[in-house]
């Protein structure tokens, strides 16, 4: 039976991103040549307490880094215009706090939908 045997890592950092944590590891081949491994690890919560992580990795050879890059970079920038840089997800967390212009905005939004006749269906 063939072991698995995971490469060594020549450089690696580590992105910490609420239970998400991703990881970029240089590795080498068998020929020594180096190649690039992004691992998406997240962490799930059992009821009970215990948790487990679930893993994704892909990896991404020299060959194709260029056109990775600039396929990863059109993306981002597609998603920045259409979307801003607002993380709409985190107005939902229960955490979640506005800030002054979310507020200011609130407030005017606000002001400007008073103006509404108070209606009783008592009277319908």
């Amino acid at each position: 039976m063939k072991e698995h045997i995971e490469q060594e890592e020549i450089f690696s950092q580590i992105l910490r991103a609420g239970r998400r944590t991703y990881f970029f590891d240089v590795r080498s081949t068998k020929a020594g040549d180096y190649y690039l491994t992004v691992t998406e690890s997240k962490k799930f919560t059992h009821d009970d307490g215990s948790f487990h992580y679930q893993k994704h990795k892909i990896y991404i050879y020299k060959e194709d880094f260029n056109e990775f890059n600039e396929m990863l970079q059109a993306a981002t920038e597609f998603i920045l215009n259409e979307k801003g840089t607002e993380v709409i997800s985190q107005r939902h967390q229960k955490d979640y706090k506005k800030n002054e212009t979310e507020s200011e905005d609130l407030a005017t939004a606000t002001s400007e939908t008073s103006d509404f006749t108070d209606v009783s269906f008592e009277d319908i």
